[in-house]
């Protein structure tokens, strides 16, 4: 799938799924992806909004992206995966709950190479909540960026609720280039 091809499906996905407009500044009305973020836990590709189960996202995904057209090779990013419908979709108090951070990426290199600031907590919607939507969020890092630990928080459960992931992104100059998501819902949920 080309970019522009791969930009009309998501664009498509977010707005039918509420997440432009109205997760701004996270998710501009003006963003275009400027690469292609591609994720899968195990051989199952997260395709814009597809369906995972709790046991199928145990472990962390791998993540794979392209080099944005005129960036440099020692271009990095830092990703997000965030969801904001926790505690439930219909009462998200505890939006967004920051589920794995890391930085430092490069593309074309495994996820393996870099620091988690967050260490990856796979999502575990409960069986009785309807699914949860998941963003992945891929931003630029400006030029001799250097986060730690402690510029994101803590990893006990509770620090990871109400992540103020917008002011979170300005205040470290980070640029959205991709983005990717997914619905997930508990093993034992039914619709």
């Amino acid at each position: 799938m080309s970019l522009e091809q791969h930009t009309q499906s998501l664009l498509s996905s977010l707005s039918q799924a509420n997440l432009v407009p109205g997760s701004a500044p996270l998710i501009p009305d003006t963003f275009k992806p400027s690469t292609q973020l591609n994720i899968a836990f195990g051989d199952k590709a997260i395709e814009h909004g597809n369906l995972f189960r709790v046991s199928e996202v145990k472990a962390a995904p791998s993540i794979q992206f392209d080099k944005e057209p005129n960036a440099s090779g020692s271009q990095t990013y830092t990703l997000l995966l965030i969801d904001p419908d926790a505690p439930t979709p219909d009462d998200p108090k505890f939006a967004y709950w920051r589920h794995w951070v890391v930085s430092g990426l490069k593309a074309g290199e495994k996820v393996e190479n870099v620091t988690a600031l967050t260490e990856y907590l796979g999502p575990g919607p409960k069986d009785d909540s309807r699914p949860h939507r998941y963003l992945l969020l891929l931003f630029r890092e400006p030029e001799g960026l250097s986060l730690t630990k402690e510029d994101v928080g803590g990893e006990e459960f509770v620090q990871r609720r109400s992540f103020k992931a917008a002011e979170w992104v300005q205040a470290h100059g980070l640029e959205l280039v991709a983005v990717n998501w997914f619905l997930g819902a508990g093993d034992g949920w039914t619709e």
